[in-house]
């Protein structure tokens, strides 16, 4: 299956390159720096789960993970692990250079400058006088709208067209998950400021 979809990538004008053992996954990432991650869960040596928190720390490339258990899906989504997206096997090849498009138009890189709050797109990063925070690129694609729309109030639906192209239904604990870590990093950049407010139905950025 995995060299099924090296070629499938390769049609599509992409260098993959397949890793087959967990153990040798982090050195790989480290120096070659791809643009996109397709993680298996079930790999021997470390596992995706484990390499995906691994890679968290370092690195805020795409991660897509992928799963045959179903029961998983929560936890994927949950943002526990910080990857982006994930896909269910069995699966077409076709289907997952989609999703690898749809994730990297997500991470195009642009810069945008909100009043006292810069958001840089292309490093998925927060800054605030001088201060830095890495975001995922879901937190990133979730904070967007709210800052480029300060004392707007969007609905849990919104926010969540914005994070995923798919139009996938994902429940309100989920957008409720990601917003928690959002707020924390940016209160760790701005002396504790509560940037995100809770309002009936939705979220709002107050400035």
């Amino acid at each position: 299956m995995a060299n099924l979809l090296a070629d499938y990538f390769k049609m599509s004008d992409y260098l993959p390159q397949l890793i087959h053992h967990g153990d040798e996954v982090i050195d790989w990432v480290k120096q070659h720096q791809p643009n996109v991650i397709l993680l298996d869960i079930m790999l021997p040596g470390k596992n995706g789960i484990d390499l995906c928190k691994e890679i968290r720390q370092f690195s805020n490339v795409p991660i897509l993970m992928v799963t045959a258990r179903v029961d998983e899906i929560d936890r994927l989504l949950g943002l526990e692990l910080g990857a982006d997206d994930y896909i269910c096997k069995p699966f077409s090849p076709r289907e997952v250079v989609a999703r690898v498009k749809a994730v990297l138009r997500r991470t195009q890189t642009i810069e945008c400058n909100i009043d006292t709050l810069q958001l840089d797109e292309h490093r998925f990063t927060v800054n605030f006088h001088q201060n830095e925070v890495a975001l995922t690129s879901v937190e990133f694609q979730l904070l967007k709208p709210l800052a480029n729309k300060p004392e707007r109030i969007f609905t849990r639906e919104q926010l969540m067209q914005n994070m995923y192209s798919d139009q996938r239904i994902v429940n309100n604990r989920t957008i409720d998950s990601h917003i928690k870590k959002l707020r924390k990093k940016l209160a760790d950049i701005s002396d504790g400021k509560d940037w995100i407010q809770s309002v009936y139905g939705g979220y709002r950025l107050v400035l």
